[in-house]
């Protein structure tokens, strides 16, 4: 798979003297069944964020966030993964004042085959050993884009795709 090949990459591109970390993260759809992957790497920067999940509305614009909880139970439409992770307690938002919070990400563009593949670079968490450690907590694709100002999630949608981060 591209994203592996991509991540040993990553694991090799970081140099020496860096403790690479790594986490891999696997989508279920609102039927649980399972569609897609991401491969989270700790960056000097951050962790980086690649991702490939199919089934999504095709052509269109959706969010990408951190959640708090690593629960992705499909049939309560992935309301146990809780709220945006956000340890500072700031506000949501790339566009709100006091924002953004660790768990924002920006919107991403799905392709016309119902696709959604990107590499986001999140420098306000880290994967491990910190307050802002994001594994054991959820990846979650929304239906909409983010407003990006609107409190507290953005006005994103309902929640289509979910990842706990192992």
């Amino acid at each position: 798979m591209k994203s592996s090949l991509v991540l040993a990459f990553l694991l090799l591109a970081t140099g020496p003297g860096f403790a690479q970390e790594a986490a891999v993260a696997r989508f279920s759809d609102t039927t649980g069944a399972m569609n897609g992957e991401a491969n989270l790497v700790a960056t000097p920067a951050g962790v980086l964020i690649s991702v490939a999940v199919k089934g999504l509305p095709a052509g269109r614009w959706v969010a990408f966030h951190v959640h708090e909880a690593g629960s992705c139970d499909a049939m309560a439409h992935f309301d146990s993964a809780g709220g945006h992770f956000n340890p500072a307690g700031a506000r949501h938002g790339f566009l709100a004042s006091g924002g953004p919070h660790a768990g924002d990400m920006p919107n991403q563009l799905v392709g016309p085959d119902g696709t959604l593949r990107a590499q986001v670079l999140n420098a306000m968490v880290s994967l491990d050993g910190s307050e802002n450690a994001i594994r054991g907590r959820a990846l979650m694709i929304h239906a909409g884009e983010d407003d990006y100002t609107s409190q507290p999630a953005g006005n994103a949608g309902i929640r289509l795709a979910c990842a706990v981060i192992e």
